[in-house]
């Protein structure tokens, strides 16, 4: 008998708990059971895999980074909004390092992760549109911008800048050398 409440949304909760506690490599459907209180095959009525929930688990991070960004992004243009598209970025990725780890490289080319996928982009694109980047030139900026966060935050959640100098710092230097980069339009 299934557990009362239990639904597909209640075990992807319990899956993205269990990573954010245990990691990534802690996720099995066996652990998710245990901390759902069901049995394993209970989850089936809800997921019909392990690769599935890993889909449900992509869309709600790209979900959930999608509204913290736009969030932060209300109000602002230019460096100004560069810098907080950056900084919301690392942010989520150094509070919740293995869902960060779980979000796919390329989710445009799953039919299942597309639309968040897109959703998430269109937070890149439309920030870049600011400095009349379009087409081909707003995807490589938004390339280079991705690189770059992803990269630091990663770096950042795994623990590797070990050295004593303030994160902070490197980070905000690396906004300025992004936002330096980019072409300014004259009024």
């Amino acid at each position: 008998m299934p557990r009362a409440g239990l639904s597909t949304a209640a075990v992807v909760d319990a899956a993205l708990d269990l990573i954010d506690d245990r990691g990534l490599n802690a996720l099995t459907l066996a652990a998710v059971a245990e901390r759902t209180g069901v049995a394993a095959p209970s989850l089936y009525k809800h997921v019909g895999s392990l690769a599935q929930l890993r889909t449900l688990m992509a869309v709600r991070i790209m979900e959930e980074l999608t509204e913290r960004s736009t969030s932060a992004l209300v109000g602002r243009s230019g460096d100004d909004a560069v810098a907080a598209l950056m900084r919301t970025y690392r942010r989520y990725a150094v509070d919740h390092p293995a869902r960060h780890a779980a979000m796919p490289p390329d989710p445009l080319h799953d039919p299942a992760l597309a639309s968040a996928g897109t959703r998430l982009l269109e937070i890149f694109l439309a920030v870049l549109r600011g400095y009349g980047l379009e087409g081909e030139a707003a995807i490589h900026a938004t390339r280079c911008l991705r690189a770059i966060v992803h990269g630091f935050a990663s770096i950042e959640a795994a623990g590797g800048f070990g050295l004593p100098e303030d994160l902070d710092t490197t980070h905000e230097q690396l906004i300025h050398m992004f936002t330096a980069s980019l072409p300014r339009t004259s009024s």
